[in-house]
């Protein structure tokens, strides 16, 4: 399992972009992880699923609302990364309203999860390989704290505790 020290893997995740801007084309774009981090402070959280109750109602929501206070703190960008598709994302991200706010990427494959070691097999309950949940404080690619939920809780890796680590 990726720990404090360790750098990103070296893996591209996708995003959905809705409105074309400075080289970005509409529809999924690739986000290659070592490059979109390079001299960044990154808060990095991920998710079992897009649309799933605790997700939707808790994680993203508070990472939104936290955003002024997660940025005047130092953080450049927000990351929210599920074991979705790219335009399931994006759909999540207009019904989330984080434009401007949450980065919502894609790791369509789990490649990200597997590399860093955080995958949760949910396929007893029909959703197959998943992403944990946890949040890490990134600084220039590498991981300065993270916070790995146990089984079905969320205590650890809300944007509260994250903020807290990175004004500590």
């Amino acid at each position: 399992m990726i720990k404090v020290g360790d750098r990103l893997p070296a893996i591209t995740l996708m995003e959905f972009v809705e409105v074309e801007g400075e080289g970005c084309s509409l529809g999924p774009n690739p986000v290659d992880v070592t490059t979109a981090s390079a001299g960044k402070t990154i808060a990095l959280f991920a998710v079992p699923g897009a649309f799933t109750p605790t997700c939707s109602a808790k994680h993203v929501p508070g990472y939104a609302e936290n955003f002024s206070e997660l940025k005047a703190a130092g953080v450049d960008e927000i990351w929210c990364v599920s074991v979705n598709d790219a335009f399931v994302m994006g759909a999540w991200a207009r019904e989330q309203k984080t434009d401007g706010k949450v980065r919502m990427l894609a790791d369509g494959d789990a490649a990200f999860a597997k590399a860093t070691g955080l995958t949760l097999d949910l396929t007893g309950k029909g959703l197959g390989l998943r992403s944990n949940r946890y949040s890490m404080l990134i600084q220039d690619g590498k991981v300065a704290s993270l916070n790995v939920e146990g089984p079905g809780k969320f205590e650890v890796s809300d944007a509260a505790t994250l903020l807290a680590q990175i004004k500590a």
